[in-house]
């Protein structure tokens, strides 16, 4: 899932059993049962008789996607302004500043990993099992693209911009708020992955057409 995450794999790839084994030192029968629950969270399609690939998504797949995630996320920072603990609130901010050490560093995937630590936490402070359902349910398809949305060095430094206005608007307990800038947040990464997608669509078109 790391690998398909941080797009070491790319969308589309087919995913080599003998090389993948000797990468991840697994024998198949573990790594087949791997793909079983990477094709049930939507991120592996399996073809019978031909193996597995990383799954691709349309542009309007992508738009559809975000939409909803960024009414999760909005959901789970209004609740979680009224809910969070002084602890939590203290882990969150912990992670944030770590997560800054790794933006300085320009080290996207320990960025990453922090990142999605910091929202996973906020949606937790919600106090919704049922939102924390969907919510990691949907997540987990658009990791990916999340990841990919931080390759745009200008981008990636709004993004943090944006998660300091974040962390202070759950400080002060501010629910509207906070709903409101991780709503536009996620609007923003979508914009961003779109924005990317496109820039590759017409690549590969213009590489078609020179061949």
């Amino acid at each position: 899932r790391e690998l398909i995450t941080e797009s070491v794999i790319a969308p589309g790839a087919r995913l080599n059993e003998r090389v993948l084994c000797e990468r991840l030192g697994v024998s198949r029968t573990p790594l087949r049962e791997a793909f079983k629950v990477l094709a049930a969270e939507r991120l592996v399609d399996l073809h019978p008789n031909r193996g597995a690939s990383v799954a691709t998504l349309s542009a309007d797949d992508v738009g559809h996607l975000f939409d909803l995630m960024a009414a999760l996320e909005g959901l789970s920072g209004e609740l979680a302004a009224r809910r969070r603990t002084d602890a939590e609130l203290a882990e969150v901010r912990a992670l944030h500043f770590e997560m800054l050490a790794a933006h300085a560093r320009r080290d996207l995937p320990a960025y990453y990993r922090l990142n999605r630590q910091v929202h996973a936490l906020i949606n937790r402070c919600a106090r919704n099992p049922v939102l924390t359902e969907a919510y990691d349910s949907v997540n987990l398809r658009i990791q990916p693209l999340r990841f990919r949305s931080n390759f745009n060095r200008d981008k990636w430094d709004a993004a943090v911009a944006e998660h300091e206005l974040i962390v202070d608007a759950l400080a002060v307990r501010d629910a509207a708020a906070l709903r409101g800038l991780l709503e536009a947040h996620l609007r923003h990464k979508r914009d961003a992955v779109l924005e990317a997608l496109s820039i590759e669509t017409e690549s590969g078109a213009l590489a078609g057409a020179r061949a």
